[in-house]
């Protein structure tokens, strides 16, 4: 089991950036998925990035351009770079891992990954 921690949220006014790490732990490296999805009350899970080691990052097309998906592989640690950060970027954001699949076509289905974290709040004020 993958035990995922993140860090890195706050509070910013719109234009303004933040960093999010997501450190992993009890991990088997290949293949993999790893991905950040946000989450507002009400609202069901939304994936924003995705990398895994066969494909290049995948966004959501509202976060392209504005957000950085990568990884440390040597700490074990996703980070997602978040800039020119709008209101609606305001989310609870989780990461997500599953082992022994690489991303494939379903990288953006909450349903198809088995460890989380506990969530990191990010606020964006206009």
């Amino acid at each position: 089991q993958v035990q995922l921690l993140e860090s890195g949220g706050g509070s910013v006014q719109a234009g303004g950036s933040l960093r999010l790490s997501c450190a992993a732990s009890g991990y088997t490296y290949s293949p993999y998925c790893r991905a950040w999805f946000r989450q507002i009350p009400g609202n069901e899970r939304e994936g924003v990035a995705a990398i895994d080691s066969l494909v290049g990052p995948i966004y959501a097309d509202s976060v392209k351009g504005r957000f950085a998906i990568s990884k440390d592989n040597a700490k074990n640690i996703l980070y997602l770079d978040m800039n020119n950060l709008k209101p609606e970027d305001t989310a609870m954001y989780y990461c997500a891992a599953r082992v022994g699949r690489y991303c494939d076509d379903d990288y953006f289905e909450a349903a198809k990954y088995n460890s989380w974290g506990q969530g990191t709040q990010v606020t964006v004020s206009s």
